[in-house]
């Protein structure tokens, strides 16, 4: 479990395919080395859960600067970001039940892919607009909370297909998100309340893979 505030930028170092595991079974995903940025790694062990991007993935391996993890086609097939050698990434280490829950609760479970379509200076803030798949704009709302490539943001509005999004100077600083124009892919997660109510009020099982 994360908050979506991100602790660092980091940087993919190095990609390569898993290969071949010892039952001989073939792996169709790959293995990144991340350079962590400011994130302290002093505290972490393989295992450990680790927010790349918005997506949770665990630890395999800790040298030097860099941490290990491996990502499944499944994951790169639903997520952008992670397969980019030199390409920044946003970081944030697992929640703890101690810490405070500075954005809202995020479970790094990447639902779908938007797109910017709007990125530009409004006032004394930034104004994002991203255009949502339509499975997802039920569960959006004004004034609700949504993470962007891991970084937890709240609405400001919403259309049949977008909605919009103030970022302060300080959200760029400490994350990937100023890097963004138009016609970037970004990875959405829904606030988790939104899919429980949703599933509650609705009374219906979703048995397919996407959400219903």
């Amino acid at each position: 479990m994360f908050t979506g505030i991100i602790e660092a930028v980091g940087e993919i170092k190095q990609v390569t395919p898993l290969g071949t595991f010892l039952s001989g079974f073939v792996a169709d995903g790959l293995c990144i080395d991340i350079a962590p940025g400011a994130l302290d790694l002093s505290d972490v062990k393989t295992g450990d859960s680790i927010a790349v991007n918005g997506v949770c993935l665990t630890v395999t391996a800790l040298a030097g600067d860099t941490f290990t993890v491996d990502v499944s086609r499944e994951t790169l097939d639903c997520t952008k970001g992670l397969d980019q050698r030199g390409g920044r990434v946003n970081l944030e280490k697992a929640l703890r039940l101690s810490d405070r829950l500075g954005g809202h609760l995020v479970s790094g479970h990447v639902d779908d892919i938007g797109e910017v379509v709007k990125f530009e200076l409004s006032g004394e803030s930034y104004l994002l607009v991203i255009r949502a798949p339509s499975v997802l704009l039920k569960y959006i709302a004004k004034k609700g909370s949504i993470t962007v490539d891991g970084v937890s943001l709240t609405v400001n509005w919403i259309t049949a297909d977008e909605f919009g999004i103030s970022l302060i100077p300080h959200t760029l600083a400490m994350t990937t998100l100023h890097d963004l124009e138009c016609g970037a892919k970004v990875n959405l997660e829904i606030d988790m309340l939104a899919r429980y109510i949703e599933r509650a009020i609705s009374g219906t099982v979703n048995y397919d893979r996407g959400l219903t």
